[in-house]
């Protein structure tokens, strides 16, 4: 039987070579196993821990072609799953995370408070100034478009990549379909959403080094943008459609149906007076009008009624196997407390 208790650390590797080391001796004893994930890298990342790395935690998994970060991650996860792992933590190579906030992010998933975790960087007003101003732009509007497409509007910072998840939460993801690339944090949530896991924000400092990033904004805005589209429709239809249906199950369509005829109606009349040269008459306009005005509030009860169904009852809990019901909890609440008087 799996042991409930078993923390993982899946770090995914792809020109970080001069960084993985300091990332590695900061992991503290309370993981149990890091897998450091070699995304084919061209310095052979992977083949240099191999070589160098004295600590028995760590597993090196190679992958044959540049599938990307998310696949990367998959991977990872993947392998803690089949060794009995029971948090999967994924922190990054270059050494901008702070791997002694492991326990932060672990000890929700733990308590049984929440499913999965993630960083966010937008807590503390005085230390985000430190983040380039153009990537604080970045993140508000990336942030937006993720809380309408993955329904989770209770979080921020969805590209953060510092994230926990409870393996029998993993295990019930389709890790196959799970974007490859730089999109996985955000499509990952997506797929938690369907299966109703609860996400929490955990705090934490932006830090920027001398790395250099591998993400061009310019080259995945538009991927990400119908990525983000396709995601919304499919969550719409399997939340409201297909596994339920409430009032704002009518609420939307009949919302966007109302503000389509208000707008196409009041343009197309007020082309007309305009190359008539005549006023638009009042019930021309009324009529215009109120069908916006009703859609715009079909639409704002719409979003109000997502907004309260962001999921709030961890889902983990249902899939543990524990040795004995009345200490299934106690297990992972004494392994946090212990590790918090670290």
């Amino acid at each position: 039987m799996k042991d409930n208790n078993k923390i993982a650390v899946v770090i995914p590797t792809y020109k970080a070579k001069r960084h993985i080391f300091n990332v590695l001796g900061k992991i503290g004893p309370e993981v149990d196993k890091i897998y450091v994930v070699d995304d084919c890298c061209p310095e052979n990342t992977g083949d240099y821990v191999k070589e160098l790395c004295t600590d028995n935690r760590v597993v090196v998994i190679k992958k044959s072609s540049n599938q990307g970060v998310g696949a990367a991650v998959m991977t990872g996860y993947q392998a803690g799953i089949q060794d009995g792992m029971a948090i999967l933590v994924k922190i990054d190579s270059d050494d901008q995370m702070d791997p002694s906030l492991i326990i932060n992010f672990v000890t929700p998933l733990l308590t049984g408070e929440a499913d999965y975790t993630k960083g966010n960087r937008f807590y503390d007003l005085e230390k985000i100034r430190s983040m380039p101003k153009i990537r604080l732009f970045g993140n508000a509007v990336l942030s937006l478009m993720c809380k309408l497409s993955s329904g989770y509007w209770n979080i921020f910072d969805p590209t953060n990549g510092y994230t926990a998840i409870h393996a029998d939460v993993a295990r019930h993801l389709p890790l196959s379909k799970i974007s490859q690339r730089y999109f996985f944090e955000t499509d990952i949530l997506f797929r938690l959403n369907t299966l109703r896991a609860v996400v929490v924000d955990v705090p934490m400092e932006a830090k920027y080094g001398d790395e250099v990033s591998n993400l061009k904004i310019s080259e995945v805005v538009g991927e990400f943008l119908a990525k983000h589209v396709r995601n919304f429709s499919k969550r719409i239809f399997y939340n409201y459609y297909l596994r339920d249906m409430s009032l704002a199950s009518i609420e939307l369509p009949l919302g966007i149906l109302l503000l389509i005829f208000g707008v196409v109606y009041g343009s197309y009349h007020w082309m007309h007076s305009i190359s008539l040269g005549t006023p638009t008459t009042a019930g021309t306009v009324m009529l215009s009008a109120l069908p916006i005005l009703t859609g715009m509030q079909f639409l704002l009860a719409f979003i109000g009624y997502d907004v309260a169904s962001t999921p709030t009852r961890p889902i983990h809990r249902n899939f543990l196997r524990p040795k004995t019901p009345s200490t299934m909890g106690l297990q992972g609440e004494e392994k946090s407390r212990a590790l918090l008087k670290k």
